[in-house]
C-alpha cells in the first residue's frame, strides 16, 4: 500500500495510507482532537475533514481557537440558514450566503417579503437542524450536470453562478437530507457544531447588488463558538443601536436628510456648529504644519478628467453636466486634479518643496441609492483633503510628519490608530525599483514613529503604495479613516515639473492624504463614539442657563452674555417649565453644564452648577465657572463615556 507523509506543525511526521481521510488522521493523533476539529489547513489551503490525502502534505488541524475558524463557522451557519428557509418556504430561490466580519447573510428570492415572525420560525428551524447532527457533504459534479441539477430545482440564479464561476468540474455541498448549494467550501463536518447563533434582521437586496436585477430578501445573522461570546456581541449591538448616529442626529437636532436631495445632508444649527468646529480645528492643526488652504472649482471640463484618468475609470461615479455651449463637464468628485493645476500654475523650485495644499470644498459622487447610509455613505461631502508635493528623497520624512500628525489628531478625540501598509498590487504603474524605494521609505517612516502596523501584501493602489489607518471607537468597532497614498502617476499625467538643485527639470511625487476622511463620516464616527455626549470643546451647546422663574430671566441672560463674551457656547432656557423638567431636557440634549439661577444665585451673584457627568457641583461665582470652563475647553478633556 502506498504511504504518504503528513508533516504536523511541531515538525513531527506520520505515515498514512494514500486516500486516508483527514478526519481519520485527526482521530489517529487524538480522539479529543478529532472531536474538536472543524477543518484542516493542507499546504496552506483550508479544506474539509472529509478530504482524502493523495500526496505528502503539511497539515494543521483547525479548531475553534484557530484564526480561520470563525469565518468557517459562520459560512457553515449561513448554509444552515438557507436550509431552514428552503424547508419552511418551498419554492425559495437561493442567492449567495457569505460570512462577514460581524456574522453572515444569505439572499433569497421569496414569494412574499419576510416579516419579523418569520425570523423566529427560521431560527427555530435552524436549531432543529443543528441538533439533527446532519453532515456537510461535498459532491463534485460536471459543470453541465450541476447546471441541469439546479435548473431542475427551479434555481436559475445558481445556474447563472455556475456558468460564471464554475470550472469543468464544480463542487456542491449538501446538508444531508435538507439542502444543497453550489459552493467551494469548506464547511464544518456537521450541524452539531453550530450552536451559538442568532438571526438579526431582514433587508431588501438585489441580485449581484444591481438595482436592475432580481429583487431579493437578505437575512442577516451572527454566530460565535460560545453563547457567552454571542451574548456579549448582542449586547454590543444593542449599545450600537443606542449610539446610531442617524437616531442621535435627529434627537440632538444635528442634521437631517430629505427625499428631494438624496445622499446630501442638511446640517442644522447645532450640526453646523459641530461641522465648523471640526473644519476650524483642522485648519488650526494644519497651518503650523506648513499647509496652505485652497478653494478650487466644483465643475471642470471633460478634458481635465480625461487627463487625470477619472473620465475613463471613474465616470460612472461622477455627476455629469453640460455647459451652455454644450460642452460636457464633470462635477468634482475629488480635489487632486485641481491641486495639480495649481501646482502647475507657477514655476516651482526644489526649495519650494514640500509644498502642502489642503482643501475642504464640497465634493459630489454619484453613489447608488441602495448604498446610501446616513452620514457614512453620502453623495455630497467634504474631506480634510491634502496633497503634499515632494521630491523622491523627501518621501520618508514627509510621511513621518504625516503619521505624527495623524497620531496627534486622533489623540485629541480619544481614538487609537491602527496602521496598515499596503504594498504593490499585481497590476501597477511605474517600475519595480521605484516601488521598492517607496515601500522602503514608508516602512522606515512607520518604524520611526514607533506605531505598530501590519502589512497588506498587494493591496496598494495601482499608482503607489499607501498607509491606511483604522480607529476603534468606544464600543470596539473599527472605522477606516486616514489614508496616506504615494502617487507617481498623476504628476506625470499633468506633466508637473520643478527645478532641481542641478537646474534640471524633475517630476515631483504627490502624497494624497486625509485624516478625518470625509467630515460627514467622521461626524458619524464621533456621534457614535461619544454616544452624542461630546466633550466640552466639541459640544454644540456647552452651557445652558436655567432660570427657575421669570424673575430670574434677566440674571440668566446676563450670565449667558458673560459666557459668550469669552467664546463659550451658551444658551438660556426661558420656557415656563419646572426646573426639574428643564434639567432633564438638558440632560437628554447631552449639554455638558447646566447653570441654575434662582433667588439665592441672583442675590449672591453665583450659579448652581450641574455637570452632565458629575451631577450637582454646588454654587460657584460666574468668574470661577467661566475660568474652569475655558480651561476644560483648552485642554480638550473628556472621555468617550456616553454620559
Amino acid at each position: 500500500m502506498v504511504q504518504v507523509t503528513v508533516t504536523l506543525p511541531d515538525g513531527s511526521q506520520r505515515e498514512v495510507p494514500r486516500g486516508t481521510l483527514l478526519r481519520d488522521v485527526a482521530a489517529a493523533i487524538s480522539p479529543r482532537l478529532a472531536n474538536s476539529a472543524l477543518a484542516a489547513v493542507v499546504n496552506d489551503r483550508l479544506v474539509d475533514l472529509s478530504a482524502p490525502l493523495d500526496h505528502d502534505v503539511s497539515l494543521r488541524l483547525v479548531t475553534s481557537k484557530s484564526p480561520e475558524a470563525l469565518e468557517l463557522y459562520r459560512h457553515s451557519t449561513a448554509h444552515l440558514l438557507a436550509a431552514a428557509v428552503t424547508n419552511l418556504f418551498p419554492g425559495t430561490q437561493c442567492g449567495i450566503g457569505p460570512a462577514t466580519g460581524e456574522g453572515f447573510f444569505y439572499d433569497f428570492v421569496v414569494e412574499r417579503p419576510f416579516v419579523p415572525q418569520d425570523l423566529k420560525a427560521i431560527e427555530a428551524k435552524m436549531h432543529e437542524l443543528a441538533k439533527g447532527d446532519l453532515a456537510y457533504e461535498r459532491q463534485m459534479m460536471s459543470k453541465e450536470d450541476a447546471k441541469l441539477h439546479f435548473a431542475d430545482r427551479g434555481e436559475p440564479l445558481k445556474v447563472e453562478l455556475i456558468e460564471e464561476k464554475g470550472g469543468p468540474v464544480v463542487s456542491c455541498y449538501t446538508i444531508k437530507g435538507a439542502f444543497i448549494d453550489f459552493c467551494t467550501g469548506p464547511h464544518v463536518p456537521s450541524t452539531k457544531h453550530l450552536k451559538a447563533f442568532k438571526l438579526l434582521s431582514i433587508s431588501n437586496a438585489y441580485w449581484k447588488g444591481n438595482a436592475d436585477n432580481q429583487a431579493m430578501q437578505r437575512v442577516y445573522g451572527t454566530a460565535f463558538f460560545s453563547n457567552k461570546d454571542l451574548k456579549a456581541h448582542l449586547q454590543r449591538l444593542e449599545e450600537a443601536k443606542k449610539r446610531d448616529h442617524r437616531k442621535l442626529g435627529r434627537e440632538l437636532k444635528l442634521f437631517l436628510f430629505h427625499q428631494w436631495a438624496p445622499g446630501a445632508p442638511f446640517w442644522l444649527a447645532k450640526g453646523t456648529v459641530l461641522y465648523n468646529l471640526l473644519a476650524n480645528y483642522m485648519r488650526e492643526v494644519l497651518y503650523p504644519a506648513g499647509y496652505v488652504e485652497l478653494k478650487t472649482p466644483v465643475v471642470f471640463k471633460k478634458a481635465l478628467w480625461e487627463t487625470s484618468g477619472h473620465w475613463e475609470h471613474y465616470r460612472d461615479k461622477m455627476f455629469l453636466v453640460e455647459s451652455a455651449d454644450s460642452q460636457p463637464m464633470g462635477v468634482k468628485a475629488m480635489n487632486c486634479p485641481g491641486h495639480m493645476l495649481v501646482f502647475a500654475s507657477e514655476v516651482r523650485s526644489y526649495r519650494d518643496l514640500p509644498l502642502r495644499f489642503h482643501e475642504q470644498t464640497p465634493l459630489h459622487r454619484n453613489e447608488a441609492s441602495g448604498v446610501l447610509a446616513g452620514l457614512t455613505r453620502v453623495r455630497q461631502f467634504a474631506q480634510d483633503d491634502a496633497h503634499c508635493f515632494v521630491t523622491e528623497d523627501q518621501i520618508g520624512e514627509e510621511v513621518t510628519r504625516l503619521l505624527r500628525l495623524v497620531e496627534r489628531v486622533y489623540g485629541d478625540f480619544q481614538l487609537e490608530p491602527e496602521l496598515r501598509l499596503s504594498t504593490r498590487p499585481e497590476e501597477f504603474l511605474g517600475d519595480l525599483a521605484q516601488w521598492d524605494r517607496a515601500e522602503t521609505q514608508l516602512k522606515n517612516a512607520l518604524d520611526d514613529v514607533g506605531l505598530p502596523f501590519t502589512i497588506d501584501e498587494g493591496d496598494g493602489t495601482f499608482y503607489g503604495p499607501k498607509v491606511d489607518v483604522d480607529v476603534t471607537d468606544a464600543i470596539g468597532r473599527k472605522w477606516q479613516c486616514a489614508t496616506i497614498q504615494l502617487d507617481y502617476q498623476l504628476p506625470r499625467r499633468f506633466d508637473l515639473k520643478y527645478i532641481g538643485a542641478d537646474n534640471a527639470e524633475h517630476c515631483p511625487v504627490v502624497i494624497h492624504r486625509a485624516i478625518f476622511g470625509s467630515f460627514e463620516r467622521f461626524v458619524a464616527l464621533l456621534i457614535e463614539h461619544y454616544a452624542g455626549a461630546f466633550p466640552m470643546w466639541l459640544a454644540p451647546v456647552q452651557v445652558i442657563v436655567l432660570p427657575i422663574a421669570d424673575r430670574h430671566a434677566e440674571y440668566a441672560e446676563t450670565v449667558r452674555t458673560q459666557l459668550t463674551e469669552v467664546g463659550l457656547r451658551a444658551e438660556v432656557d426661558m420656557r415656563q417649565e419646572k426646573i426639574g423638567y428643564k434639567i432633564r431636557e438638558a440632560q437628554l440634549q447631552k449639554i455638558p453644564y447646566m447653570l441654575v439661577a434662582g433667588d439665592r444665585e441672583v442675590s449672591e451673584a453665583t450659579v448652581a452648577v450641574r455637570s452632565r457627568v458629575g451631577g450637582d457641583q454646588g454654587p460657584r461665582t460666574i468668574d470661577e465657572f467661566r475660568n474652569a470652563a475655558i480651561h476644560e475647553v483648552q485642554c480638550r478633556t473628556g472621555a468617550a463615556t456616553g454620559n
